[in-house]
């Protein structure tokens, strides 16, 4: 390689890069385009997967808890911190609907009466 070829070091090419980077970030931050919401209501709390079992099939799982615990609130299942039992979020399944914590009644009245288009717009 001649010299003309490396002009610029690698570590300079580096340092140049993360100065980049952070330089954005900081400029993004002050012009407040970075949004920090205290606002806890819409946040995630987890991201869940269901895994189906079949009788007499073993399946894996972390012995590790997730420190996540599950709670019936008005009917449908919400996961709560152990550390911070107020902060939970109700489940729900890819459409936004509520997971139900039992299975409804056929006779009970208050889902029968709901109308279809007003299910999970609160």
């Amino acid at each position: 390689m001649s010299d003309n070829e490396n002009r610029y070091s690698v570590r300079s090419l580096i340092v140049t890069a993360l100065v980049a980077v952070v330089g954005t970030v900081l400029v993004l931050e002050a012009s407040g385009r970075i949004d920090h919401s205290d606002n806890k209501d819409h946040v995630p709390v987890g991201d869940f997967q269901a895994i189906h079992v079949k009788p007499g099939e073993e399946f894996r799982m972390s012995r590790k808890s997730s420190e996540l615990h599950a709670v019936c609130d008005n009917g449908y299942l919400a996961i709560a911190a152990d550390v911070d039992p107020s902060f939970r979020g109700i489940l729900v399944d890819y459409k936004n609907r509520g997971i139900r914590c039992q299975r409804p009644s056929p006779t009970d009245k208050d889902l029968a009466s709901e109308p279809a288009g007003e299910a999970g717009n609160e």
